[in-house]
């Protein structure tokens, strides 16, 4: 006799990839992880393939590895699926000694990290959340600076009238 199947931790509609043991700290990894959330999977994809820092190659592997248990196991649509979440945490840290001069030694500390991707399939009519962001501040900053041009304009004429004494 067998134990009991486990309950499914995540809705339905999403899937997920864990990758424990990754060798850098995770503030440098929260950082990555931070640029990729709420986008669309095709365009997080591209953004991590371009992306500078060395830990983004790890990063797209484990989004990799989330879209294809999407795919395989839970049967959604890759075309529609969006990053979720994606969050890291502290594993364990290596230490080690460096000799310094005279007869002393220092603490080398070699962090590693644990990172979780959650993937979900959006919904009908549902637009990318990153994407509307930077829609909306686009616009706010065209009308600030409307806005600030009006008030220099208005502040330039009111100093020239003080200037001239009309």
């Amino acid at each position: 006799m067998s134990k009991p199947k486990t309950e499914r931790r995540l809705p339905a509609d999403q899937a997920m990839a864990k990758a424990s043991a990754i060798r850098t700290g995770a503030r440098k990894l929260n950082v990555v992880a931070a640029s990729i959330r709420g986008l669309g999977a095709a365009t997080a994809m591209t953004q991590l393939t371009f992306e500078k820092r060395r830990i983004a190659q790890d990063v797209k592997k484990v989004l990799q590895a989330a879209i294809a248990n999407a795919e395989n196991n839970h049967s959604l649509d890759v075309d529609r699926l969006v990053v979720a979440e994606a969050f890291c945490g502290r594993a364990f840290v290596m230490k080690r000694m460096h000799t310094r001069g005279r007869g002393k030694s220092a603490g080398i500390e070699k962090p590693f990290s644990n990172l979780t991707i959650i993937v979900r399939e959006r919904q009908e009519g549902e637009v990318d959340a990153k994407k509307e962001a930077r829609r909306r501040r686009g616009l706010s900053k065209k009308e600030g600076a409307e806005k600030s041009v009006a008030v220099k304009k208005a502040t330039i004429k009111k100093t020239a009238q003080a200037v001239t004494g009309a």
